[in-house]
């Protein structure tokens, strides 16, 4: 089976976590080691968690649990490498080790000399292992249902298999394995895309196809189960003699919970289909989540059903963003799931209609654990990359290094690509207003992590800005849907000045520098955030206006580093370590 049952006797040998996190020869000065801390979400160290537990750009989670450990995938749009995979043994405290696509190889727009993949890439996926190989399947919108395979959930993964076109899928595959009847399923998200005339009920069907029992093919022409507005992110499961399908689903109008009715304010709540006949159905269909008093309405749907040992359910699932100052990003919840008559209630029950709703802090699922978090600090002294850090599009991988100069990370300028059709996003595509042309979109090895939590942060970069070529721009980027920067700007007679530039490419022009050494400093409170810049390490001055933050596009903001040219490829900078601080659960790293 897809989740729980399917692997309830299934034991494999896992290979040794690789921490993304490297601390031999910590440098003599600058970062120290820090301890475990908590804070305003995650793991409270009490035997509570408060919601989200995983309150970063999480988006779109499926799980699969093998023995006691839980898998986690999320999409990530154009990053790369793409579908971040995140382990934890009590379902609250999540670290990152690895992706599922190393590289965005399928087509050409996700290349570093194009850049022109914004807002799609990896979407909503499923992972699943089944008989000792772990599958990952995505669909691409522009290109269509893919799987990559692996047998050791670290990797290698394979290159992606095609299964079906774009021109017959929209998202959301979710498979399911029948050992019954030695049969293998996909559900999808086929939108409008087949949809017959005879089909008169509103929004997007949702089909079954038979695969075959290696996962790899497609051998139907799919049956339709379902149709309903925005109905998406379907997953399978099969619980005592029972068919489930949870779905999300748009709903649109007043406060009712009923499925399809219209609403201005683009609800989405969690929809279960029960069938005792098939997978097929018939169906029945129930509300079992929907938002609200934890998280100030919003929108809560879309995850993947987990067990404890103790045989308790659980339900993680992400918040959706439509709140005047919103996560950055679509953070994760988990949830107790308790059941009723055969429905599953999700959350707890706060206004007694029968529908779950979220919980703000709860019991843990399992004690025992130690608090731990994704990896954020780094100090560059391995000769491969962190998991937390993502390129935006494919890296151009002659222009970056560990190993050119050890314990630092080399990012080498690029030539700026072309203002023109077929290179950076369109206007309005990618950014939330008409800085789409701004240089920075179609700048090559941008390197980021995402931003965590909503509430206050601070993050820390050392560079050397020695090896920078006249007419090179480098330095700190933050960005999401919007775009903001402080760095180093050399001119053609090779002088350099601070500088920092807002989301249409405006900058102001700081004070020159004669110093090899810059350290960069940002932090936010909300959605404000500040720049600050030292020679010293010690003194920091501010630099730039107080700007926003900005959820946009489907993404939240983001912490990293930019390097490109104007004129041609030359020039470099070098980063000696990164810290970030801010106010939730984290393990012990590097600290300033």
């Amino acid at each position: 089976m897809k989740a729980l049952i399917k692997i309830a006797s299934i034991t494999i040998a896992m290979s040794v976590a690789s921490c993304a996190y490297h601390s031999s020869n910590a440098p003599l000065s600058g970062p120290t080691m820090s301890k475990a801390q908590v804070g305003s979400f995650g793991d409270q160290g009490d035997g509570t968690y408060v919601n989200p537990i995983l309150n970063a750009d999480y988006p779109d989670s499926d799980i699969e649990q093998v023995g006691d450990t839980y898998y986690m995938i999320t999409s990530k749009q154009h990053m790369s490498p793409g579908m971040p995979i995140l382990e934890s043994k009590d379902m609250v405290n999540w670290t990152n080790i690895g992706h599922a696509f190393p590289k965005l190889s399928w087509a050409p727009e996700y290349n570093w000399d194009r850049m022109n993949g914004y807002s799609f890439g990896t979407w909503a996926g499923d992972i699943a292992y089944h008989e000792g190989t772990w599958y990952v399947y995505q669909i691409d919108y522009q290109h269509g249902l893919m799987v990559t395979t692996a047998k050791d959930i670290r990797g290698p993964w394979s290159e992606p298999i095609m299964m079906l076109p774009k021109s017959e899928v929209l998202d959301d595959p979710a498979v399911f394995w029948d050992h019954d009847t030695g049969k293998a399923y996909v559900i999808i998200n086929t939108g409008k895309k087949q949809k017959a005339a005879s089909n008169t009920i509103e929004g997007n069907e949702n089909r079954i196809y038979e695969m075959s029992w290696d996962g790899t093919k497609i051998l139907d022409e799919g049956k339709l189960v379902y149709t309903g507005m925005g109905a998406e992110a379907a997953k399978i499961y099969r619980i005592n003699d029972m068919w489930y399908i949870f779905m999300a689903q748009w709903t649109m109008g007043d406060k009712s919970t009923l499925p399809g009715v219209k609403n201005p304010k683009n609800d989405r709540k969690q929809l279960v289909l029960r069938s005792k006949e098939s997978i097929y159905g018939p169906y029945d269909v129930r509300t079992v989540l929907e938002k609200g008093s934890a998280f100030n309405n919003r929108s809560a749907s879309q995850g993947g059903l987990m067990q404890a040992p103790d045989k308790s359910w659980w339900y993680m699932h992400q918040l959706i963003q439509n709140d005047d100052i919103p996560f950055q990003g679509r953070p994760q919840c988990l949830e107790p799931v308790t059941w009723v008559d055969g429905w599953p209630i999700i959350g707890v029950d706060e206004d007694n209609d029968g529908i779950g709703e979220p919980v703000n802090r709860y019991k843990k699922p399992i004690d025992g654990y130690p608090v731990a978090a994704p990896f954020s600090d780094d100090d560059f002294a391995s000769t491969s990359l962190g998991h937390q850090w993502e390129w935006n599009h494919n890296p151009r991988d002659s222009h970056w290094s560990l190993t050119e100069r050890p314990g630092w990370l080399r990012l080498k300028a690029s030539k700026i690509l072309p203002n023109s059709k077929g290179h950076g996003p369109k206007i309005n595509e990618w950014t939330n207003n008409d800085g789409s042309d701004s240089d920075f979109w179609r700048a090559s090895n941008t390197l980021s992590q995402r931003v965590m939590g909503i509430t206050t942060g601070t993050a820390v970069a050392k560079f050397d800005v020695s090896g920078m070529a006249p007419n090179q721009l480098a330095g700190f980027v933050r960005y999401g849907g919007v775009f903001n920067l402080l760095g180093v700007q050399m001119d053609s007679t090779g002088r350099k000045n601070l500088f920092y530039m807002d989301p249409m490419g405006d900058r102001i022009i700081g004070p020159e520098l004669s110093s090899d050494v810059l350290y960069v400093r940002t932090s936010n409170a909300r959605n404000q955030a500040t720049y600050e810049y030292s020679v010293d390490g010690k003194v920091f001055k501010a630099f730039g206006p107080t700007f926003t933050i900005a959820f946009g596009k489907w993404t939240g903001d983001r912490l990293g580093f930019f390097s490109w040219n104007e004129k041609q490829d030359e020039g470099h900078i070098d980063i000696d370590w990164f810290t970030y601080t801010y106010d939730g659960p984290k393990a012990a790293q590097l600290k300033e």
